[in-house]
């Protein structure tokens, strides 16, 4: 099997980006990442699941522990109606036997701050306040300019900078951007006295105005999020941490008729951990490659949050594209067969997580008696519907071709 020496230029140091640089110094080939921010911002963002498919990746890459040292298990999910019935229950017990992992919760910022250190540890440099300007691809290279002035030049260019990538917008400036879903997405962290739910299991709930999901961390802090249909996207800018005070009782509003301990939770959570973003995903690209750059992660296939799979997604992006550099010489045959062996499953994730997201707004009253009494026989064949997603290994010690 061959091996590929060369020199990586990684734009991004979110979960793509770290993960991506592990796989490659595993192949031979070495990288440098360039995030853009001027500094690590380990405390921003909400928290997100982390799925089998995606812990087995980091198990290949041996930072398995050090994530799951970060984050907690999740049971399973248990879901309610606004009323405060529950309507039925999606067990992950037996996602170790099945899969070889089992999901695991994690604040994002941790995430990225354990992969970044990580890929520190293991002598991959890391520069802040490198953001791209542009890049010249030709036979022989890439050199990419930063804000700043400076330059770097190396083998290939991945962008790994995530929903507003600049790389993407360079490397196909004629494509689609996000595409905004119809929801606003919210979150905290509150310190609500509630007894942790019985078997792990995270709690999701109907509610009669917007969604709202909550789960209880082992240190008694409560992760919390709620999804609200709103047919307009928000200008950009105006959701600013500068107007939180609005938004503790915007959602009160919204949960008002639904059952404790949603209301408790909202009012305990302070203002300045409350945020809120529009949730997008990205139209279906025809390529994600051109040249010796290539997009992986959400700057090729943003998804939404409504399957848990993003970061998932983005770490087998990761792993399969080092393995195809690994065994292709040439970057752009690499990048087309890369290309090849994701895009059918990531474009069908993105459709599944539309349909779940679709699924969350308030229904009505029929509307909601029917899924009511479906949803139970719907999770009755969950665990084999979801198999072909949490199933899914990268075999790095097989070929590609």
């Amino acid at each position: 099997m061959r091996t590929r020496n060369g020199h990586a230029l990684i734009t991004g140091c979110g979960i793509a980006g770290p993960v991506v640089a592990m796989a490659l110094q595993r192949a031979g080939i070495e990288s440098v990442i360039y995030e853009a921010r001027s500094d690590a911002m380990d405390e921003a963002g909400a928290f997100l699941n982390l799925a089998p498919n995606g812990v087995n990746v980091l198990k290949t890459l041996g930072v398995d522990a050090q994530v799951q040292a970060a984050g907690f298990p999740c049971g399973g999910i248990a879901f309610w109606n606004g009323a405060g019935r529950r309507i039925g229950v999606m067990d992950n017990g037996p996602e170790e036997r099945r899969y070889g992992a089992a999901s695991l919760v994690i604040k994002r910022g941790l995430l990225h701050r354990v992969l970044r250190e990580e890929a520190l540890r293991r002598g991959i440099r890391v520069e802040l306040g490198r953001a791209l300007e542009s890049f010249d691809s030709t036979a022989d290279g890439v050199e990419a300019r930063f804000k700043d002035g400076s330059t770097a030049r190396g083998d290939f260019l991945l962008g790994c900078d995530g929903l507003r990538s600049r790389t993407r917008e360079l490397l196909l400036p004629g494509a689609k951007g996000p595409e905004y879903t119809g929801l606003l997405g919210w979150g905290g962290f509150s310190r609500c006295a509630i007894p942790a739910p019985p078997g792990g299991l995270m709690q999701m709930t109907f509610g009669r105005r917007a969604f709202f999901g909550y789960c209880v961390a082992p240190s008694g802090e409560v992760y919390w999020f709620s999804n609200e249909s709103q047919a307009e996207e928000p200008a950009r800018g105006s959701l600013k941490p500068a107007i939180a005070g609005a938004w503790k009782e915007r959602l009160l509003a919204l949960h008002a008729d639904d059952a404790s301990p949603i209301p408790d939770i909202i009012r305990a959570t302070e203002e300045a951990s409350i945020s809120c973003y529009p949730i997008h995903d990205i139209p279906f690209l025809p390529r994600w490659h051109q040249g010796r750059v290539c997009l992986v992660g959400d700057a090729a296939h943003a998804t939404s949050p409504h399957v848990g799979q993003g970061a998932s997604m983005a770490m087998e992006d990761a792993l399969m594209l080092a393995r195809c550099l690994r065994d292709t010489p040439e970057p752009e045959a690499a990048f087309a067969r890369y290309q090849g062996l994701r895009k059918e499953r990531v474009e069908k994730l993105t459709r599944q997580a539309r349909r779940t997201g679709n699924t969350k707004g308030a229904p009505g009253p029929v509307g909601a008696w029917f899924r009511d009494r479906l949803l139970p026989l719907f999770l009755k064949r969950a665990a084999e519907a979801n198999a072909w997603v949490y199933a899914y290994k990268v075999d790095w010690d097989g070929g590609t071709a």
